[in-house]
Parts: structure tokens; sequence; C-alpha cells
């Protein structure tokens, strides 16, 4: 399998381009220049048009109107065949990998064989190999794909648009689902690969990581630039107030630590992983009434395990699950809701909506067989959609109509439409499983403000992020889970970032705290 080499870009200019589809017009005249050995950060909200605009270059989507020039000449990308013999690649948020093959047989997938109808793996492990070492990072060609983390998986995908010649790499939210290690190595591996001449353009919303790693920053909103600056003249302020046409007011929690009832509780919890061993020790935690408890981690220390039990789709092998003084241990899911449970799940797309399904149909979905929004067998269908109608108003849900699908707003629109389904229901506690992961900075303004209303309401939350930042700023105490044991509570005002990570980091862990009321001691 031949590696194939795509022409040497000098600059890339995409004049004038539009883009519209039924109610929406995603680009607007946009006009954006991309330089060799650069890399531009393309900024903007959920539904600003960025992936829309690289799907263009990349040859999924078709403009209406509009030019794309390649080192000065015009060119038409009907197809990502075309832009690969372009030198385009594109990594996009959600992989395309095949999990069950190999490194090298995902990435030379598609590809003409040098040796005819025989295979030649060995040869593309040693391209591979060589691309890895030649840009920083190590992988292993003959790995399958379903046993790498997702720092590896995305690491893949970039081998195969190296591999396939590109000049000009596009990464869409490229650190969305990476902890912060695997974030910052890729950070270094973009910057190293824009010193060996390469073009990038990095989409992304979270701006330590594009004041860290691009040249240049263009900002997009409703579908239109309205900037472009060089990075080292930016500032994050500055930058959030071009995305949004206003002032961000960073959500912080207000008032005393609530000291009412625990609404859940986790006593001596142990639950196995996947792969049968266990991913949760003997956890203990309880949840008050009134109080966002922030579970702060490193990923892969049994947060995954701990949501699934709390939802009542992962067995527990031992201890109890208590929601509002109820036994709920090994229950079902329906049970868990009916009980006064909401959640926020990780992964919006698979486990938050079902896509196909309008708007309306997603709001109701836990309530849809009881009234008002039912009679007997039949749905209530003028009462479903007037209380949709009043609800997307409520929530800022920006939808067509509460006809539309689901799996076609944005992903911030998406979240909202989860947050207004399980708030309206009033939860006795709310779990919300990394609630900003992948949006922009106005639809986090707008979710932790969500958050902090449903905490002064009543309910309890428990806070899953890796977001330190959100963990300190929205927590009235913080629980720090550690190989499947929490370590520590403490009140968010009495710990700071540094000693939160080393807690994270299982460092300064005192005797008997993996227990609720557990004591800290940060010296020494």
């Amino acid at each position: 399998m031949g590696s194939t080499s795509g022409p040497r870009i000098k600059h890339v200019k995409m004049r004038q381009i539009t883009k519209t589809f039924p109610g929406v017009r995603a680009n607007d005249c946009v006009d954006l220049d991309i330089n060799s050995g650069e890399v531009l950060a393309l900024l903007g909200e959920n539904g600003a048009g960025k992936t829309t605009l690289m799907k263009v270059l990349y040859g999924l989507y078709r403009p209406d109107s509009g030019q794309i020039l390649v080192n000065g000449e015009a060119v038409t990308i009907n197809s990502p065949r075309d832009a690969i013999a372009l030198g385009i690649g594109m990594v996009h948020q959600h992989f395309m990998l095949v999990p069950s093959l190999t490194v090298v047989e995902n990435v030379v997938l598609g590809l003409r064989s040098e040796r005819g109808p025989l295979l030649d793996l060995d040869t593309a492990s040693q391209r591979i190999v060589a691309l890895g070492e030649e840009y920083g990072f190590r992988i292993r060609p003959d790995a399958p794909v379903w046993q790498l983390s997702v720092g590896e998986q995305q690491r893949v995908e970039i081998i195969k648009a190296l591999y396939r010649g590109a000049e000009l790499l596009i990464l869409d939210e490229p650190t969305a689902v990476l902890t912060p290690q695997e974030a910052g190595e890729l950070i270094a591996i973009l910057r190293g690969m824009a010193q060996a001449g390469k073009s990038l353009v990095f989409i992304s919303h979270k701006m330590n990581e594009v004041m860290a790693v691009s040249d240049r920053v263009t900002v997009l909103r409703a579908g239109a630039v309205v900037g472009s600056v060089p990075t080292s003249g930016a500032s994050p302020e500055s930058l959030a107030t071009m995305m949004v046409g206003r002032k961000i007011e960073a959500a912080k929690r207000t008032g005393e630590v609530s000291h009412g009832q625990p609404v859940l509780e986790l006593d001596q919890v142990w639950a196995d992983a996947d792969n049968g061993i266990p991913a949760l020790k003997g956890l203990s935690l309880a949840v008050r009434e009134g109080e966002i408890l922030g579970l702060a981690g490193v990923s892969g220390n049994g947060q995954r395990e701990l949501a699934e039990i709390m939802t009542g789709l992962r067995r527990v092998s031992r201890g109890r699950v208590r929601l509002r003084g109820r036994d709920l241990t090994g229950t079902s899911p329906a049970a868990m809701i009916d009980s006064g449970l909401g959640y926020v799940p990780e992964d919006r797309l698979s486990f938050g909506i079902i896509q196909s399904f309008t708007v309306e149909e997603n709001l109701i979905l836990k309530d849809h067989h009881r009234p008002p929004f039912a009679r007997w067998i039949f749905l209530q269908n003028d009462v479903i959609r007037n209380w949709s109608r009043k609800t997307v108003e409520t929530f800022d849900v920006r939808t067509p109509s509460v006809e539309t699908r689901a799996g076609s707003l944005s992903g911030g629109n998406i979240q909202k439409v989860i947050l207004a389904r399980d708030i309206t229901r009033k939860p006795a506690v709310l779990l919300a499983c990394y609630p900003t992961r992948g949006l922009d900075i106005a639809a986090t303004e707008y979710v932790h403000h969500r958050l902090l209303d449903v905490r002064d309401s009543g309910s309890g939350i428990l806070l899953i992020s890796e977001e330190l930042d959100e963990i300190l700023n929205l927590s009235d105490r913080i629980a720090v889970i550690y190989e499947g044991k929490i370590v520590a509570v403490v009140e968010a005002d009495s710990v700071s970032l540094e000693e939160l990570g080393l807690l994270m980091a299982g460092a300064n862990r005192p005797a008997g705290a993996d227990a609720d009321n557990a004591a800290l001691s940060l010296q020494g």
C-alpha cells in the first residue's frame, strides 16, 4: 500500500464561500486564508459554521457559491478524494476507524497496494513508525484499534492523513474527548508539525489551548467572519467577546455550603469494569440537598462505572446505593428515574437523545406515558406541542421548530434539550457527567448557570468533570477519586488547583480518606 503524496501547499484561500441548508445559512460569504507552517484556530459558538466551512474545504459539502484557491489556482473539490489529492486531510471529531482492525489495517484501508492484489502490511507498518518518529509520537501498527486509548486513536487518524500525503490538516475539536495530559501531548505534536511546514486548522472552544497552539485566530459568528487576529495580540477575553458579541460572565457558586440531608448515598460500593477487574473499590460518598458535589479525578479512575451504577446500567458487586433514603441497589434505570434521578450523560448523542426523534419527542422521553402527555394509551399531541414550545423558549434552545430532528442541532442546543427535559422534572439528584464537554464558551456559561439554578432550588448535584476550573467554580464540596476510591472530600473554598492536582495523582492521601466525611491534610 503506497502512501500518496499531495502537492506542497503554500497557501489556501477560501473566497466568498456560502453554504445553506433548509432554514439555515451556515456560511455567509466567508473569506479564509490558511498559510504554510502556521496553526490557524477557527473559533465560534456551536452552530457558527466552523465545521461546515471545513467540510466544504474537505469536499464533504459542495458550496452554493464561492471559490477555493490552492497556491493561487482555483480548484474544484467535489469529494474527500479530491481534497486528499490536493494534500488536504481532516481528523473528524468522531473518529472514522474500524475498531476490530489493527492500526496499519485502518491506515491503508481504501488505498491501492503496490503489490497488486497482495497486501504489504510490513512496508506500510514501517512507514507508519517512521511518520510517528518524524512528528514525535509512538504508535504500534499491529495494535487493534479497540485496545487503544482515545488519545492513541486520534493519533491513528492523524497518521492516516499524513500517510495519504496531507500538507494541510484540519482538526475538528481534537481535544474534546482527551484528558488534559493527552491534550498537552497533542498540542506539542501539532506545534512540531507546523514547524515542519504543515498547515493546520484547529477548531476548538478551549481558549487556553487556542492561545497555546495557534499563530492566528479567525472568529465566525452566525456563519460570517467577524475578525481575524494574530494570537499574540489577543486574549481569551477579547476572543470570547468576538465570538458571542458580548462580555461573558463566568458562573461561580455563591452562598453557604449546604448542610442539608443526604439525598444520594453510596456506601462501600464495589463494581467491576468491562474487563472484569474491579473499577470501584469500596467507594463511599454522599450528595446533600442544595449542594453541588464535584467529583475530580484523572480519566479512567472509575468515573464511568460510578455513573453507570447510579443510572442502573451497571451491576454492583458489593455495597449499597440509596436515593432519598430508599435502597435502589441493582435496580433498573426506570426505577432510578422514577425515584428522582436526573441524568446529563457524558455522550449526549448516544445516551442523551434519540437523534432521529424530534425535539419535542426527546423532551418528553421520560414522561411520555404519563399525564398530561398521555391519556390512557394515547399521546396528547396538542399538550405536548404547547409544552415543548414553552420549554424550548424558556431554555433558549435554538431550533427551527420543536418538530426539527434533534440530531440536526448543534452540540450546545442538544445539551439544552437534555437539561430542559431533566430539570423540568425537578430531580432530587442531578448526575451531570462532563456537562460542558465540546461546548463553546457561551453554551458553557449557560449550562453552568442552569446547574447553579438547580442547586439553588434544593436539588443535589453530582458533577463529574475533568475541567478543574469548572469543578472549583461550581462545587460546594469536592470529592477526589483515585483508583476507584474517594481519597478525600474537601470544601471547594479550602483547596487550590495545585493541591487538587496532587490529590488526583494519589499524593498526600490521609488514612481513612475514602469515607465521605474524610478529613483532608494538605501539609507535608
